[in-house]
């Protein structure tokens, strides 16, 4: 063994004479010299002097933009203005393109099936009116964006913004007594809210992290931009005129989005200095070197373990959900049916919140996914304006080819403007969908906390509705 080891010491004194040999001159001062030339180059790249400036690095050349004080926000802001517009704009097409398949060619097909083996009435209108259809449309509004949505957010994670996302709202988050990885979190939710939560894995402190959990549901999901871009071109943007309808709608759904964050922050600031007292944690955050993104990992991780997985739960919360709707509207009381009975009993409250008895069931109803909100609406109001020639049946739903015909039915409805404002207020500070609910208990492992998270924004939904219906009316509003 040792005259092994002898030999082996010999061969690497020979490679490194012969290696000498080859470079010429001194091979100890030439290592050296290599060695302080690199340590300078490095030295340069990151040293600041009086007589001398750092060299500067593509890296160091983008940091400057997108953290400094002035520029960061704004690039941020409109950074993700603009992955939220290619989302909204670039899925409108799949959106319909599903919404012809499965609901303009399949559920039809599906129905002249039924008939011919002779399916009863009421066993294709549960299977195919309730729960086929409501997982349809949740496939086909929840789907598109998803898709877009989710590969655009993890590139960026890929390319290396996110960190330094984080970086610029770490202050932030720190004054309202949460976690600057918060953000991230956040920004995840305006994709889904359920992924959101997922995401909270990333902060290491449970009670910071629960923080995020209860907050997140404040940050508008895909399933709630229809919503608010459907009421705000309907009723805000018809307030001006129509050139400037489209700019004026776009501006009101973004005010509701920013107030969700600061909402955010101003509950994550009661939540730290009530229920979940604590110090503020540090960490150190690494501004990574921005990187090419790796497409078909990006697409892995978007789709199958985000999309997909997100939509499965959907899909399954949505299918009894569709059930349930279509059940309140076909069982009869009386001559009435159940659904009229429930908006009845609850119009009184609705009004009181500025909303009504029809939007209230709705969300009750509709509460495994928030794609089915506006659909169920206007099932409702048909149903119980007993209007002719709109909808397709008790506990059908349905979406309506153009924006003046659903406002038509929303003014049939009774709908005003504050109907209209507490409405998008409403969406933003409601319960969580049921596939967030499942995943904040899957996550927290908590009922207590999972139940917190679900009643603590529909109570501040129904209290600022509540306030805004009654500053309205003080003010002599219609």
């Amino acid at each position: 063994m040792n005259n092994t080891m002898q030999l082996t010491a010999e061969d690497i004194i020979a490679n490194a004479n012969r290696l000498r040999w080859q470079i010429g001159g001194d091979f100890h001062e030439k290592v050296v010299e290599a060695t302080f030339t690199e340590a300078a180059n490095l030295a340069d790249s990151v040293v600041t002097r009086p007589d001398h400036q750092a060299r500067p690095t593509l890296d160091k050349t983008i940091d400057r933009l997108v953290t400094s004080r002035r520029w960061g926000l704004p690039i941020m802001f409109l950074l993700f203005a603009l992955v939220f517009w290619i989302t909204i704009t670039g899925a409108n097409i799949p959106s319909k393109m599903l919404d012809s398949l499965l609901i303009g060619r399949v559920y039809p097909w599906l129905h002249q099936v039924a008939d011919v083996i002779h399916v009863p009435w009421w066993i294709s209108g549960l299977l195919l009116d309730g729960m086929y259809l409501a997982t349809a449309w949740v496939i086909s509004v929840m789907l598109p964006p998803m898709a877009i949505f989710f590969p655009l957010f993890t590139l960026l994670e890929d390319f290396g913004y996110l960190p330094r996302v984080a970086f610029n709202l770490d202050n932030v988050f720190k004054k309202s007594g949460a976690h600057g990885k918060q953000a991230l979190s956040m920004m995840m939710g305006f994709g889904c809210n359920a992924a959101g939560i997922v995401a909270t894995r990333i902060i290491d402190s449970p009670r910071e992290r629960l923080i995020a959990m209860l907050t997140n549901n404040f940050a508008l999901c895909n399933g709630r931009w229809p919503t608010q871009i459907l009421i705000a071109t309907v009723f805000i943007g018809a307030l001006v005129p129509a050139y400037l309808g489209g700019i004026i709608s776009a501006l009101a759904v973004m005010a509701v989005a920013t107030l969700g964050v600061l909402i955010t922050f101003v509950a994550s600031w009661a939540l730290s200095r009530t229920a979940l007292k604590g110090q503020v944690s540090t960490f150190s955050l690494e501004l990574a070197p921005y990187r090419p993104p790796r497409v078909l990992q990006t697409l892995y991780t978007s789709i199958i373990d985000r999309t997909i997985a997100v939509l499965w739960r959907a899909v399954i919360f949505a299918m009894p959900a569709g059930a349930v709707i279509w059940l309140v509207s076909n069982i009869h009381i009386g001559a009435p049916s159940l659904a009229e009975h429930l908006v009845a009993l609850f119009n009184p409250f609705g009004v009181l919140l500025g909303l009504n008895g029809v939007i209230l069931l709705a969300y009750v109803v509709a509460i495994p996914a928030n794609e089915i909100v506006v659909p169920t609406i206007l099932m409702l109001t048909v149903l119980v304006t007993g209007m002719t020639g709109a909808g397709r049946g008790a506990g059908v739903m349905f979406q309506t080819d153009t924006v003046e015909s659903t406002a038509a039915l929303f003014r049939a409805g009774g709908w005003t403007l504050l109907t209209a404002v507490n409405l998008m207020l409403f969406s933003l500070m409601h319960n969580p969908c049921s596939t967030t609910i499942y995943t904040i208990y899957k996550e927290s492992g908590s009922l207590k906390w999972t139940v917190i998270a679900t009643l603590m924004p529909l109570a501040l939904g129904f209290s600022v509705t509540f306030l805004v219906a009654q500053v309205w009316r003080l003010l002599g509003g219609a």
